[in-house]
């Protein structure tokens, strides 16, 4: 067994209180090189004629990536708290791994020697609301959705749909435009809108806030947008905002003051400035996001900052009842913040969703006392690597998503909020070259993942569209320019997943298969007895496919075509289309 890939640690996704009476544990081997793994364990304070107690429960591979292999296992600690090690065992041999290092027996005589969980403490456990499991999101961007109210057009607006955006262009989405097609939003099957930001801003994108505490006028005032979320709530769809916590906008009224005032202004520290006066280029003297003059980054340790913000945080929510925020450019702001943060929308509706934006490893981000998620960005890059632009193979696919979904707690996965495109990045139906096929097959695997997916508008009906500002086209109503069949195809998956609970969130993805020479993947999803096979063919080839040999005896239930047939035969081959799949419900044989 090699020991330098042997690891473990007693916190974050290795060790962690699923719920109030339950630890989930971890650990990792190097790929293919252990065969089996127990979990010893026992209270630390249980003992026998001068020997600690324990227990030996077997482990089971919950999955490999390309390095290593990963191990799992759930216990109900009798008494809260816990202490453990590792039996591994491959071909000939047999390792103790503790927290002290590798023993050929396991040391009975001190339990110093093991890994600790002290105690689970009910307030430590992480919680998110559990509404958001069962919610599948819409990206609105809401100045390119619908013109509902042409008084409130900015000036110089062009016709809904005239011509491609640009950085700068208006076509005047407005709050009367998304309250005219929230039934289309139904019909979808959407229960959850996520908004990028209405606040007073210049721009059309409203990144560059001149005021936390108004709506945009060209979007409408404080009640059309509270008629708007209460038709939401009326209708059972969430709604999230989009909060710039960072940065402000260069006509903030406090960074206009320090403009004015320089070293006198009363808000000077309201900011991260190097030096009066401030000058914005060729590089700004003060931070902002990134070397952006006209977005200047707020200082959050300021006391008078960190109230005027948390002040807007649960406004919003007082006053409008909103049910999240999204949190942009979240990794560039201080922790304490955000704990602070928590604890003051929490306070007000606890099972609000607190959403980061951030694009790597954010394990310091969701321990608990900060966010609820993050934007699932490695499952993004994994789905279109692999299905859009064909840069990966299916196994590497597999290893991709394997490691993404160990990289978190399961009670952390199962509110990742899994997006495939956005107002930042190319229209999907664009990667693809315009493959449908493609998107639908991703489209699937999204809807059928663990977390809570997120659609961006138009992708729905094939809208297409370049880098910013070409995947900010204006939404299609014209019925006949949409693509229906793509809508059908993901409105039947979202019904999908609302009806099977192995299929949606609450099921356990597990890949069976992959094969890089067909490119296709063979993965189900588990939830207490009810087990769905997935079968996807990433290729532009038919592909025969030999059901595997457990199934045997089985009843498959085809999901997608109704069919039934009884698996009674040793083999039984199917044959799928060019980017085409299967889903089948797996039962016993009655």
């Amino acid at each position: 067994m090699l020991k330098e890939a042997i690891y473990h640690r007693p916190k974050d996704n290795f060790a962690y209180a699923y719920d109030d009476k339950t630890l989930h544990i971890r650990l990792r081997t190097k790929k293919d090189d252990v065969k089996k793994v127990y979990l010893i364990y026992g209270d630390p304070y249980i003992w026998e004629n001068g020997e600690w107690q324990t227990e030996k429960k077997e482990m089971r591979k919950s999955g490999s990536d390309d390095l290593f292999d990963y191990w799992f296992t759930a216990i109900i600690p009798p008494y809260r708290r816990l202490r453990y090690g590792f039996e591994l065992h491959d071909e000939n041999d047999m390792l103790i791994y503790t927290e002290k290092g590798f023993y050929d027996e396991a040391p009975k005589d001190d339990t110093a020697y093991y890994f600790c969980f002290p105690f689970l403490n009910k307030i430590d456990v992480f919680k998110a609301p559990e509404w958001v499991k069962d919610t599948v999101w819409y990206q609105i961007f809401p100045e390119r959705f619908a013109n509902g109210n042409e008084k409130l057009n900015p000036k110089g607006t062009l016709s809904w749909g005239s011509a491609d955006p640009t950085p700068t262009s208006f076509f005047g989405g407005d709050f009367e435009g998304i309250i005219q097609h929230l039934d289309y939003l139904v019909e979808l099957g959407i229960n959850g809108i996520y908004f990028t930001p209405i606040f007073k801003a210049p721009s059309n994108h409203k990144y560059d806030t001149i005021d936390y505490f108004e709506i945009d006028p060209q979007f409408g005032d404080k009640q059309t947008f509270k008629r708007l979320v209460d038709l939401c709530h009326e209708k059972g769809i969430r709604v999230m905002l989009d909060a710039v916590f960072n940065h402000s906008g260069y006509y903030f009224a406090p960074f206009q003051d320090v403009l004015k005032n320089g070293e006198k202004s009363k808000y000077k520290d309201w900011f991260h400035i190097r030096e009066f006066p401030l000058q914005t280029k060729p590089i700004p003297n003060y931070d902002t996001f990134a070397f952006v003059g006209e977005m200047p980054k707020l200082n959050t340790e300021n006391p008078e900052v960190k109230k005027y913000l948390l002040d807007v945080a649960t406004y919003w929510i007082r006053e409008f009842d909103i049910d999240g925020w999204r949190l942009d450019v979240a990794n560039e702001v201080d922790h304490q913040f955000w704990r602070e943060f928590r604890q003051a929308v929490k306070a007000i509706k606890p099972d609000v969703y607190i959403l980061g934006e951030i694009w790597h490893d954010s394990m310091p981000w969701l321990r608990g006392d900060q966010f609820d998620a993050v934007m699932n960005y490695p499952f993004t890059n994994g789905a279109l690597r692999y299905f859009a632009k064909g840069e990966v193979k299916a196994s590497q696919f597999a290893n991709i998503i394997t490691n993404v979904l160990h990289s978190y707690p399961n009670n952390v996965n199962e509110v990742a909020f899994n997006l495939l495109g956005s107002h930042d990045t190319p229209r999907i139906l664009t990667i693809c070259n315009g493959n449908k096929e493609k998107v639908k097959l991703m489209f699937l695997f999204q809807l059928s993942f663990t977390g809570t997916p997120c659609i961006y508008y138009g992708d729905e009906i094939g809208m297409t569209g370049g880098q910013d500002p070409g995947c900010r086209k204006c939404m299609i109503w014209d019925e006949d320019k949409q693509d229906r069949d793509l809508f059908a195809h993901v409105q039947k998956l979202i019904s999908l997943r609302k009806t099977y609970k192995a299929f949606g969130n609450r099921g356990e993805l597990r890949f069976i298969e992959t094969n890089d020479e067909t490119n296709h993947i063979a993965y189900t999803k588990t939830y207490e007895d009810e087990t769905i096979l997935f079968v996807l063919n990433n290729s532009n080839q038919e592909l025969e496919w030999t059901l595997p040999l457990h199934l045997k005896g089985k009843l498959l239930t085809n999901l997608w075509t109704n069919e039934q047939f009884a698996a009674d035969t040793n083999e039984i081959k199917t044959t799928l289309s060019p980017y085409g799949f299967l889903i089948y419900k797996v039962e016993k044989w009655k």
